[in-house]
């Protein structure tokens, strides 16, 4: 059924990791040596120089984690309407986490590497935190669908 509250928490995943795509999850900034200073930030394709704004330099090319900020909310989108089998749900859900982790993962290789290249500090922005508010929202959904799985089975025994 549509109306369960898994599927609220599942919608708030797609929503959290939509609004994910327009917001930076880390910046990077010169060390204090240098003569001019300059703000790179994680764009949805690319890490960006947004010191200049008239003209934003690509500088490194973060494509990993666009296609994990795409196919996230896609499965969890997916799960909702998988309600009627609710163990391929919970599994995908499961495997969703995983992604999700998947994506911090990546974004420090992509922190370590930019950190590297340009002699840049690291800073985290408040979205770096939607993973990890997807994770606890989509572990809330597993244990409910699995709730819903025993009362089913439960019931099926009564019978």
């Amino acid at each position: 059924m549509i109306q369960r509250l898994q599927t609220l928490y599942l919608f708030l995943v797609v929503v959290c990791f939509a609004l994910l795509s327009f917001l930076s999850p880390m910046q990077f900034m010169t060390t204090e040596g240098a003569e001019v200073q300059h703000l790179y930030e994680i764009a949805f394709l690319n890490v960006v120089d947004v010191t200049n704004a008239a003209q934003p330099l690509n500088v490194m090319s973060v494509w990993a984690l666009a296609v994990l900020s795409i196919v996230i909310p896609l499965i969890a989108l997916v799960s909702i309407f998988l309600y009627k089998k609710r163990i391929v749900q919970a599994r995908l859900n499961v495997f969703n986490i995983f992604l999700m982790l998947g994506y911090y993962i990546l974004l420090v290789v992509y922190a370590w590497f930019v950190c590297q290249r340009l002699d840049v500090d690291w800073y985290l922005n408040v979205s770096a935190g939607i993973p990890l508010i997807g994770i606890i929202l989509t572990f809330m959904a597993i244990r409910l669908i699995l709730r819903d799985e025993a009362l089913v089975r439960a019931a099926d025994r009564i019978r």
